[in-house]
C-alpha cells in the first residue's frame, strides 16, 4: 500500500478577508480551496494540524465558528455553496447552494428567531438567514437590506443576538437591530478621491461595551466607533504614512486593548483604546499580514515550588510586571497571524515569540515541481502564484523562494549538474533563468507575440540547450544566452515537450491536435522524423522512459494515458482509468515498467505497462493534479503537486517490497538488479535496472567483503527510507560506533546531533552568527536580521554555560540590564566593569536609570557628575555626603568568587538523568507526531540503542529497524521482533521462501518457522519444499512425530507438529482442551496460555474454515482476542484494550461458546478498564493513585485482576502504542470511522476482509501484534505489516 510521508501544506489565501478563525483550542485558515484545522495537543503543548476539510469547488470567501459550539464552522464560496461543517466528525452536517447573481462573501451565526442558523450575505444585502437543521426555506431580516453599498462583511453583537454591524465596500458602516431601528452608511471616512471605495476590511465589537466597536478600512486608520450617537470617539495614529492596517483583533483578558497587522511591513502593534498611539510595535515577519485573530489557549504548565511564607525586612520582594518606554509588559494572549506570502503562524505575545510557524507556501495551484539534480532533498516548485520556491524535504521547509511577480508559473526545469540554475515558463511574461546562488533573474526569453510557454525543458546532456512549448505552436531550442537553434512550426498549441535521456538531440513534443511527434535536431529539416495519432484529444504531457530506449509516454484531454515504442512505430499500450485530463506523468528511474500520471479527476495512478493494469490509486489530494517528480537516488519517494497548493510526499516501496526485503536476507545480486528486458518480462519479480542501484552494486562489489554487508544495508536503506531523519539517524550509528567526526557530513550539525557534540557544533554555530558582525549579511527566505542572528548566538551560549560571551552579545543588541542581571554569575568583578561600562552609556544619553546603578557598584563621582551636569545641585550634595560616610566603601569592599564555565565536566547522577528524561519527552513528541525516525536519533544521540530500534518498530519502519539493529549488533530482541515483522509482510505478499529465510537471520527460531510454515496453504509439494528450507520434516513426518509424543502425553511438543502436519485440526483440538483446562485451575495467567494460543492460532485458514470445525474457530477466535487484550494491556497498547475486550464479549454473547470466561466475567474487566481509563485521561499529566478512583471496589479488584492475569501494567515488555510513521497526516479523502473503536481514522484507512470496514493503520498494526485475527470474527487473519 502507498502511503503518504509527507505534506506541505497550502499557504493562506491572500484575497478575502475573514479567512482566519478561531475558537477554544482550535484554530482555521483558508487556503484556496480547503480549510486547515490545527489543535493544540495538551500533552506536547503543540499545534498540530489535524484535518484538511475540502468540499468548495472555487475560491472560498469566509469561515465563521459557531459562537458557543467549538465544533460547527460555517463556510461560503465563489461556487455559490454555504457549508455547514462538524471539525470533530469532519463531516459536511448541511450544504446550500444559493441561486442569487453573486456569490455569498461574509457568513456568521444568528440566534434571533430561536434556532440555531447561518446568516450570509452578497451585494448590497438582503441578510439571509438559513436554519440548516430544518427544511425551511430561506428567510431574510428587513432591518438588513437595501443598502446603498456592497456588504464587506457583519459582525453580530457578542452579547446581544439582535444588534447587527455591517462594513460596505465605500468605507461606512450600518448598525441594524433585529426588530428596532437601524442606521446604515454611516462613519464614511472622507476621501479626496469621490469615486475611489474604501472598502472595510476590519470590523469587531468591543466585547465590553454595548454600543462600541473598531474598524478600519483600505486606506483609513483604525477607528473607534460610538454606534449608539454614530460618532467617531478616537481616530488611531499610525507611527507613518507607509504603515496601513487592514485586520485587527481584541486581546480578550486585557479591556481596552486590541492588537493590529500592518499589511506593508508585517508589525504587530499593540493598542489600548484610551490612547491613539501604539502601545507596542514588534515586528515578527519581514512580509506583511494578511489577516489575524487572537486565540486563548489556558496551558497546563508543571507545577513549580511554592515560596516560603515567612517573609522578613530583608526578603526578595517579587517582581511586579512592569513596563518600560521600550519593553511593554503584554497579556498572555495569542495571535494567529496569517501573510502576503501565504504564511501561517501563532505568536505569543506575552513570550514575544512564536509558538508556531510555516514561514511560506503556494497560495494557488502548484503546476510543477522538480528535484534538484545534485542535492535529493531539495524540491522546486512553481505556481500560479507567480513563484518558484525550494524546499527542504527533509523538514519541509523553505530555503528560497525567486523574486516573484512573474505572472503564472506553468513549467520548471532544472540547469544539469550543478549548475545551480532553473529556467520556468509563465503565461505572458515568457521564459527565465534563475540563479539561485546569485538570488536574482539572470536571463530572461520574451517571444513578441507574448503567448503562454506551457513546458520547458534543460537538457541534461547539453546544459546550453533549453527547449521550449508554447501556445504560439512553436517548440523552440534555444542557447542559454538566447540564441534561436531552431523552430518547429506545429498547426496548434504545443503543450509538452521532453529530451530523449538516450540522445541529446533527440525530442518529443505534445500538441492540441492530438498527435505525438518526434524532432531530431541533429539534421537541417524542420519536420518531424515520426508522428504518432492515437489521442482523441490534445496531448499535454509527454516524458521518454529513463530505462527503456525509445519508449515514452503522453497523457492527454482523453483521460488516457499512451505509451509509443518509437523503436516500433507503434502504440505499445493504452492505459485507461483516469475520469478527467491527465496532467501529471512519470516514469520510474528503477523500474522500468513503472509509470505515475496525475489528472484533473483528483487521483494519482500508478500503472504496470506491461500489461496496463492500475496497481495503486491515490486519492488524498483535494483537487487536480499536475507535478509528478522523484529523484534517481531516492527513486520510490514521489512528489506531487497540486491545484489544492499542497505538495505531497509518498512512498512507493510497496510496489517494489520484496526488493528490499532479498537485500536484507542477504541474496545474490541477480535477484536484486537486473536488465530492463528481464525486468520487462510480466510474470517477473521487481528488479532494479537504473542507473543509481548499478552505482551501488559496483561499489559493493569493489569494496572489502568483510564489511560489505552492513555497508549494504546503510546504503540500500537511504536509497529506500523516506527523507525525514533516515540519513541523520545513518551518522548517529556511525558515531555510536566510533566513526571520526571529520567524517561526518555538514547536514549532521542541523540534525539531530549526538550529545558529546552539542557543546562542540553549538558554540560553532554561535561563532557563525557573531561573524554577521563583521560582513554585510543577505540572505534568502527566513534570513535573520543582524540582531537577529545575535540573540540566537547569545541563546546558544547561555545554553553552552558561557555567562560572559552570552552577556557581551547582549549588550551589542542593547539590553544591558539583562547582561546585567546574570553577569555575577561570571564574576562579582565582571558584573562591577559591565555596570560601569552601562554608566557611562547612560551618562552619554542622559538617562537617570544609571542612579540605581552608580549606588550599586559604588561610583559616587560619576553620580555627582550626572547630577551637576543636570543642574540638580541638591542631589549632587546629598550623594557626596553619603559618600563621605562610607556607604560606597562599603559596596565597593563586597566579595566576590570566580565562577568557570561547566562545559566539558563531566555530569553526575542527577544531571544525567535529566538529560535522559528530557531526551525521552523529545524523542516522545516525534514519535507522538508521526516521526519515529527522528525519534530514534534522539535515542541514539545519547547511545540508548534499544529505545532508538524500539522506537522504529513502534513507528514500522521495520527495514531500517532491521538494519539498525543488524549493524549495532546489541539490540538483538528489537531486531528480532523486526526480522519476525517482516516475515509476516512476506506471508502477506506470498513470499514464504523470503519469509523463511528472513526468520532464519533469528539464532533461535524453530518456533517461528513452525508457525510460519503451518500458515502456508498450498500443495503438499510446495509446503513440504517450504518445511526442507526451514529443516523442519516432511507432512507425514510431522504427523508421525505428533502422534508419537501425543501417547507422551507431551501435549505442547505434540501440537507443534500436528500444526504443521496434514492434520492441523487434531493440534488445534489438543490445544483449546489444554487451554480451557489449564483456565478452570483458577489463577491462570497470559504466560500460562499465549504460547500455546500463537501455535493453534497459525493453523491454515482453509482448514480454520471447514464447516466441521465452526465450533473450534469461534473458540479460538474468542480466546485470540481476551489473551490478545492481556498482551494490550502488558506492552502498553491501551488504544485497543477496551474495543479487543468488547470483541471477545460480542463473540461469547453470540456463539454460545462453553469457556472459562463468560459474558460476564469479561464485561466487569471491560467495566474496570474503561473506568480507570477515564481516571487517567481526567488526571493527567498527573499519575493516577486507584485509591482515588471514584468507583466501587469490586470495579478495582476487577482490574488488579486484570492486571495480575497481564502481569502488570509495568511489565519489562512494555512499550507503549504504536505510531506509524506519518499515519497523523490528514488527506482530502473520504472520512472512514474505525469499526473497532468508532473514532475517526486520520490519514489513510486500513481495510478489512470485507472491503469496507476500516481501522487505523496504528489499530491495525496493535492489532495484529497481539491478535493475528481480524475484528470481524470470519477466522481471517488480519496482516498490516
Amino acid at each position: 500500500m502507498v502511503r503518504q510521508v509527507g505534506l506541505l501544506p497550502a499557504g493562506c489565501q491572500p484575497w478575502n478577508t475573514d479567512v482566519v478563525a478561531t475558537s477554544g483550542d482550535r484554530f482555521v485558515y483558508c487556503a484556496t480551496l480547503a480549510m486547515y484545522i490545527y489543535q493544540l495537543d495538551r500533552k506536547f503543548n503543540e499545534f498540530r494540524l489535524i484535518s484538511i476539510m475540502s468540499e468548495h469547488t472555487k475560491t472560498i470567501n469566509c469561515i465563521k465558528f459557531h459562537s458557543t459550539n467549538p465544533d460547527l464552522i460555517a463556510t461560503t464560496g465563489a461556487d455559490k455553496k454555504v457549508i455547514v461543517w462538524n471539525i470533530a466528525k469532519q463531516q459536511v452536517m448541511a450544504k446550500l447552494e444559493v441561486v442569487t447573481r453573486d456569490p455569498p462573501k461574509a457568513v456568521g451565526w444568528s440566534t434571533v428567531r430561536g434556532a440555531d442558523a447561518v446568516c450570509f450575505i452578497q451585494g448590497s444585502g438582503p441578510l439571509y438567514v438559513w436554519a440548516y437543521q430544518t427544511e425551511q426555506k430561506l428567510q431574510t431580516f428587513k432591518e438588513a437590506s437595501g443598502f446603498n453599498s456592497c456588504v464587506c462583511q457583519f459582525r453580530w453583537h457578542p452579547k446581544n443576538p439582535n444588534r447587527l454591524a455591517l462594513g460596505h465596500l465605500n468605507g461606512s458602516i450600518s448598525i441594524c437591530n433585529i426588530g428596532g431601528k437601524s442606521q446604515k452608511g454611516i462613519c464614511q471616512p472622507e476621501s479626496e478621491d469621490e469615486d475611489e471605495d474604501d472598502p472595510v476590511t476590519a470590523l469587531e465589537w468591543d466585547p465590553l461595551s454595548a454600543d462600541y466597536l473598531i474598524m478600519t478600512n483600505t486606506f483609513h486608520p483604525v477607528r473607534l466607533i460610538d454606534t449608539e450617537s454614530g460618532t467617531i470617539i478616537t481616530e488611531f495614529q499610525l507611527p507613518s504614512a507607509a504603515a496601513n492596517v487592514h485586520t485587527l483583533a481584541w486581546i480578550s483578558g486585557a479591556p481596552g486593548m486590541f492588537v493590529t497587522g500592518d499589511v506593508k511591513s508585517g508589525i504587530l502593534r499593540i493598542w489600548n483604546v484610551s490612547k491613539s498611539t501604539p502601545i507596542e510595535n514588534i515586528r515578527i515577519k519581514k512580509t506583511g499580514i494578511h489577516a489575524l485573530q487572537t486565540i486563548n489557549v489556558e496551558r497546563r504548565l508543571p507545577g513549580r515550588g511554592g515560596r516560603d511564607h515567612q517573609v522578613s525586612s530583608t526578603s526578595p520582594t517579587l517582581a511586579p510586571a512592569g513596563t518600560t518606554p521600550s519593553h511593554f509588559a503584554l497579556p498572555p494572549a495569542k495571535v494567529v497571524c496569517t501573510f502576503l506570502d501565504g504564511g501561517v503562524g501563532l505568536y505569543d505575545l506575552g513570550g514575544r515569540k512564536w509558538d508556531f510557524l510555516r514561514d511560506q507556501g503556494h497560495i494557488e495551484t502548484i503546476f510543477d515541481c522538480k528535484f534538484c539534480p545534485y542535492n535529493r532533498d531539495i524540491l522546486a516548485t512553481g505556481s500560479f502564484d507567480g513563484t518558484i520556491k525550494l524546499w527542504d524535504i527533509t523538514s519541509m521547509t523553505p530555503v528560497n523562494s525567486s523574486p516573484g511577480n512573474e505572472g503564472v508559473v506553468y513549467s520548471l526545469s532544472w540547469a544539469p549538474g550543478d549548475l545551480n540554475c532553473i529556467v520556468a515558463s509563465t503565461s505572458k511574461h515568457g521564459m527565465f533563468i534563475w540563479d539561485i546562488g546569485k538570488g536574482r533573474i539572470i536571463q530572461r526569453f520574451q517571444d513578441t507575440n507574448k503567448t503562454g510557454i506551457f513546458c520547458v525543458a534543460w537538457n541534461q546532456k547539453d546544459s546550453k540547450r533549453i527547449m521550449s512549448a508554447g501556445g504560439d505552436g512553436y517548440c523552440i531550442i534555444r542557447q542559454v544566452n538566447g540564441e534561436i537553434v531552431q523552430k518547429y512550426k506545429h498547426p496548434a498549441a504545443v503543450y509538452g515537450c521532453d529530451w530523449s535521456p538516450e540522445n541529446k538531440d533527440m525530442l518529443a513534443t505534445g500538441c492540441e491536435d492530438k498527435l505525438v511527434r518526434i524532432y531530431y535536431l541533429a539534421t537541417v529539416s524542420d519536420q518531424p522524423l515520426k508522428i504518432f495519432s492515437g489521442h482523441t484529444a490534445k496531448v499535454f504531457h509527454i516524458k521518454w522512459s529513463p530505462l527503456k530506449e525509445g519508449m515514452l509516454a503522453s497523457g492527454s484531454d482523453d483521460s488516457m494515458i499512451r505509451v509509443w515504442d518509437y523503436s516500433q512505430e507503434s502504440c505499445y499500450q493504452v492505459l485507461r482509468g483516469h475520469e478527467g485530463p491527465v496532467r501529471g506523468i512519470m516514469w520510474n528511474s528503477e523500474i522500468p515498467y513503472l509509470l505515475v500520471s496525475g489528472s484533473w479527476d483528483y487521483k494519482i495512478r500508478i500503472w504496470d505497462i506491461r500489461d496496463g493494469a492500475c496497481v495503486e490509486t491515490l486519492l488524498d489530494h483535494g483537487a487536480d493534479v499536475y507535478g509528478l517528480t522523484s529523484h534517481p537516488e531516492r527513486p520510490f519517494l514521489m512528489a506531487s503537486s497540486s491545484r489544492d497548493s499542497t505538495v505531497r510526499l509518498w512512498s512507493l516501496n510497496s510496489l517494489v517490497q520484496p526488493i528490499e526485503l532479498t537485500i536484507l536476507s542477504g541474496k545474490p545480486w541477480t535477484s536484486v538488479v537486473g536488465t530492463t528486458e528481464s525486468a520487462m518480462a510480466l510474470g517477473n519479480p521487481p528488479l532494479l535496472c537504473g542507473k543509481a542501484s548499478k552505482d551501488i552494486k559496483a561499489e559493493m562489489e569493489a569494496g572489502h567483503p568483510s564489511n560489505n554487508h552492513h555497508k549494504l544495508l546503510r546504503m540500500c536503506s537511504k536509497f529506500f527510507s523516506p527523507p525525514t531523519g533516515a540519513d541523520n539517524l545513518w551518522e548517529l550509528v556511525s558515531v555510536s560506533r566510533g566513526m571520526d567526526d571529520s567524517l561526518l557530513s555538514q547536514r549532521y550539525k542541523r540534525g539531530i546531533m549526538h550529545v558529546k557534540h552539542l557543546s562542540k557544533f553549538k558554540a560553532s554555530e554561535a561563532q557563525e552568527h557573531e561573524m554577521v558582525k563583521m560582513s554585510s549579511f543577505g540572505g534568502g527566505v527566513g534570513s535573520m536580521s543582524r540582531e537577529s542572528r545575535l540573540r540566537e548566538a547569545a541563546k546558544i551560549h547561555i545554553q553552552l554555560g558561557n555567562l560572559q560571551r552570552y552577556c557581551e552579545l547582549l549588550v551589542e543588541v542593547g539590553e544591558w540590564e539583562r547582561a546585567i542581571a546574570v553577569a555575577p554569575g561570571v564574576s562579582i568583578e565582571y558584573w562591577k566593569s559591565l555596570t560601569k561600562r552601562y554608566t557611562r552609556y547612560l551618562f552619554k544619553e542622559d538617562n537617570e536609570n544609571l542612579v540605581p546603578f552608580c549606588t550599586a557598584i559604588g561610583d559616587p563621582q560619576t553620580l555627582v557628575e550626572f547630577s551637576c551636569a543636570r543642574g540638580q545641585l541638591s542631589s549632587a550634595v546629598l550623594t557626596a555626603q553619603v559618600a563621605c560616610e562610607g556607604i560606597f566603601d562599603q559596596m565597593a569592599r563586597t566579595g566576590h568568587s570566580e565562577s568557570g564555565m561547566c562545559n566539558g565536566v563531566e555530569p553526575n547522577q542527577s544531571h544525567q538523568k535529566l538529560l535522559e528524561g528530557t531526551v525521552q519527552k523529545l524523542a516522545d513528541s516525534y514519535l507522538y507526531s508521526g516521526s519515529p525516525i527522528n525519534a530514534a536519533c534522539c535515542h541514539m544521540a545519547v547511545d540508548d540503542h534499544q529505545q532508538a530500534v524500539q522506537c522504529l518498530l513502534q513507528g514500522h519502519e521495520l527495514e531500517l529497524a532491521a538494519s539498525v539493529g543488524i549493524v549495532l549488533g546489541d539490540v538483538p530482541h528489537q531486531t528480532h521482533q523486526a526480522l519476525e515483522h517482516l516475515s509476516r509482510r512476506c506471508e502477506h505478499l506470498g513470499k514464504w521462501e523470503l519469509a523463511i529465510d528472513l526468520l532464519k537471520l533469528i539464532p533461535d527460531n524453530r518456533d517461528l518457522l513452525i508457525r510460519c510454515c503451518a500458515k502456508c496453504a498450498a500443495s503438499s509439494d510446495e509446503i513440504n519444499y517450504l518445511h526442507t528450507k526451514a529443516n523442519l520434516p516432511s507432512l507425514d513426518e510431522c504427523l508421525h512425530e505428533a502422534e508419537t509424543l501425543k501417547n507422551q502425553i507431551r501435549p505442547l511438543d505434540c501440537i507443534r507438529y500436528y500444526i504443521v502436519s496434514s492434520t492441523p485440526e487434531i493440534g488445534l483440538e489438543i490445544g483449546l482442551d489444554y487451554i480451557k483446562a489449564s483456565m478452570t485451575k483458577g489463577q491462570f495467567s497470559l504466560d500460562d496460555i499465549y504460547p500455546i494460543l500463537q501455535f493453534i492460532s497459525s493453523i491454515r485458514a482453509d482448514k480454520l474454515q471447514q464447516p466441521k470445525l465452526e465450533q473450534q474457530r469461534m473458540e479460538l477466535i474468542c480466546l485470540c482476542a481476551y489473551y490478545g487484550a492481556l498482551m494490550a494491556v502488558r506492552v502498553g497498547y491501551d488504544d485497543i484494550v477496551g474495543p479487543m475486550l468488547k470483541h471477545a464479549r460480542g463473540i461469547l454473547g453470540k456463539s454460545g461458546l462453553r469457556l472459562p470466561i463468560t459474558e460476564h466475567s469479561v464485561s466487569k474487566e471491560l467495566e474496570a478498564w474503561e473506568t480507570v481509563s477515564i481516571a487517567k485521561t481526567k488526571c493527567f499529566p498527573e499519575p493516577l493513585e486507584l485509591s482515588r478512583v471514584l468507583t466501587s471496589p469490586e470495579v478495582i479488584q476487577s482490574y488488579e485482576e486484570l492486571l495480575r492475569k497481564a502481569g502488570g501494567d509495568n511489565h519489562k515488555d512494555r512499550v507503549g502504542a504504536d505510531r506509524a510513521s506519518n499515519s497523523h497526516l490528514p488527506s482530502h479523502s473520504d472520512v472512514h470511522i474505525s469499526c473497532i473503536s468508532q473514532q475517526r481514522v486520520q490519514g489513510l484507512a486500513y481495510f478489512l476482509e470485507d472491503g469496507r470496514s476500516a481501522v487505523s493503520p496504528n489499530e491495525a498494526l496493535m492489532w495484529a501484534k497481539v491478535n493475528p485475527f481480524s475484528p470481524l470474527a470470519t477466522g481471517l487473519r488480519i496482516n498490516p505489516f
